[in-house]
């Protein structure tokens, strides 16, 4: 364990505090360790542990460490980088974040097995923790044992994932409710969300990828000029999401049914917000995966926009391509974050170990295990849905407040695909806070997106 004390000031407070980077050893049935979990704790000095919250974060992946949230937004310490532009080689910068939430709640980042510092041990084989359902234990056990060890059982408890950490929050929030776990959280905060896979998975004969990822494609085809609208932005995405759900749904549900003036209505409007030829629709029958849009779209310049943030642009090889070669929006950013993460995190904050923080883990993505317990048996494949998991947390716990934050230019987890996800899964509305940033997956990298996203989180906690 390296623990090192320092005093900041954010949101106008004075905190001294002090950063425990632990490696806690997750025991499985028999006993016997088998997970070393490294995470990173800031705690506040000078505050009641019994009315103190505390706040769980992590990222996603499935295979990501906890650095984008650490070290992007919500840290003491963040990564300060050019929007919507590439960064390059270093040196970078880094500096001290006035909006960390440290006045309000103690932070915890976590990196599950295989990511940042965390390990597995013993016996165990990396593929027994990557999955829907043992990571979810690891996380969840690894919370009751952060507990235990810092005697904040009393504290208000929050969680807060990006990505895939959004599903990975509502499965550990299920499991720390069920039975006699006796966890509840006073907030969820879900961070470019992902409930349902449904709304993800491009597959011959599921439309509703397509629908859900309409309005982000409008966005991106606005954005860069290549169609316009006289409308607000806002006013034109409710637009787009009326014609998603009252005319391209119909349409892609009918296929070959499809009258030919109906067909022709809906692809013209459907190019209209795109910005895509009439005939590139035609010939993929009106149907737009978000690869070959993010090439499509630009073609006539020869660029690709970006998956985690089509704002961005950059150059392929093969012009011709029908798919981008990579990602503008990753590789943009990726180098700066993961070598500033690993100079602070060795040289600020003293940790001194024999192996460099792993960002992210392309074995992990590979080797995960999706199907949860409640599928097993049922003798066919399933798509992932934990959005009724939510809906029953919202049920059994009348205080329990989520906030859905969304990146208007996201084409990873799209934010129509989470308004529809909430919508058909029982969730009550109204105790969902869904805000909207002019930015992408990670909306933090736009200073006027982070400024609002840090006041909607300092708003959950604020309001128990």
């Amino acid at each position: 364990m390296t623990e090192t004390t320092h005093t900041a000031t954010f949101n106008g407070t004075d905190i001294t505090y002090r950063c425990v980077v632990a490696e806690t050893h997750l025991p499985g049935e028999d006993g016997k360790p088998r997970v070393n979990l490294v995470s990173f704790s800031y705690v506040a000095d000078g505050f009641d542990p019994a009315t103190r919250p505390v706040m769980f974060v992590f990222n996603g992946g499935p295979g990501s460490a906890s650095l984008w949230l650490h070290m992007g937004a919500i840290g003491p310490r963040i990564i300060k980088v050019p929007d919507a532009q590439a960064v390059g080689a270093g040196p970078y910068t880094v500096e001290h974040n006035p909006l960390c939430p440290l006045d309000q709640t103690d932070l915890v980042f976590i990196d599950p097995p295989g990511t940042g510092y965390s390990t597995v041990l013993g016996e165990t084989k990396p593929a027994e923790v990557w999955g829907v359902e043992a990571d979810g234990d690891v996380v969840a056990q690894f919370i009751k044992q952060w507990l235990t060890t810092h005697r904040r059982w009393a504290s208000p408890r929050y969680l807060c994932g990006e990505s895939y950490g959004t599903t990975r929050a509502v499965v550990v929030a299920g499991k720390l409710a069920g039975g006699l776990a006796g966890v509840a959280f006073n907030g969820i905060a879900l961070i470019s969300t992902i409930l349902d896979f449904h709304t993800a998975r491009f597959e011959k004969g599921n439309p509703l990828p397509d629908v859900c990822y309409l309005p982000s494609y409008a966005a991106t085809a606005l954005y860069h000029g290549v169609t316009t609208t006289a409308l607000p932005l806002e006013a034109y995405l409710d637009t787009v999401r009326a014609f998603a759900q009252s005319a391209y749904l119909p349409a892609l549900f009918a296929g070959s049914r499809l009258d030919t003036e109906t067909y022709r209505a809906v692809r013209d409007q459907l190019a209209g917000f795109t910005g895509l030829s009439p005939a590139w629709l035609d010939a993929t029958r009106l149907r737009i995966d978000p690869a070959r849009f993010r090439k499509e779209l630009l073609r006539g310049s020869g660029l690709a926009v970006g998956r985690l943030d089509s704002r961005y642009r950059g150059a392929d090889h093969d012009s011709a391509g029908e798919t981008p070669e990579d990602d503008p929006a990753s590789w943009a950013v990726d180098s700066a974050f993961v070598s500033t993460a690993n100079d602070v995190f060795t040289r600020s904050l003293g940790v001194d170990l024999d192996r460099p923080y792993q960002s992210f883990n392309q074995a992990a993505l590979k080797g995960w295990t999706w199907p949860l317990k409640a599928d097993e048996g049922l003798g066919w494949p399933r798509y992932l849905n934990v959005a009724p998991i939510l809906a029953k947390l919202l049920r059994q716990n009348p205080t329990l407040r989520v906030l859905v934050a969304n990146g208007l230019y996201d084409l990873a987890t799209p934010f129509y695909a989470a308004e529809t996800s909430l919508a058909g899964n029982g969730i009550e509305a109204g105790r969902i806070r869904m805000t909207y940033y002019p930015s992408g997956h990670m909306m933090y990298l736009h200073d006027p997106s982070l400024i609002a996203l840090m006041g909607d989180l300092r708003a959950l906690v604020a309001n128990p």
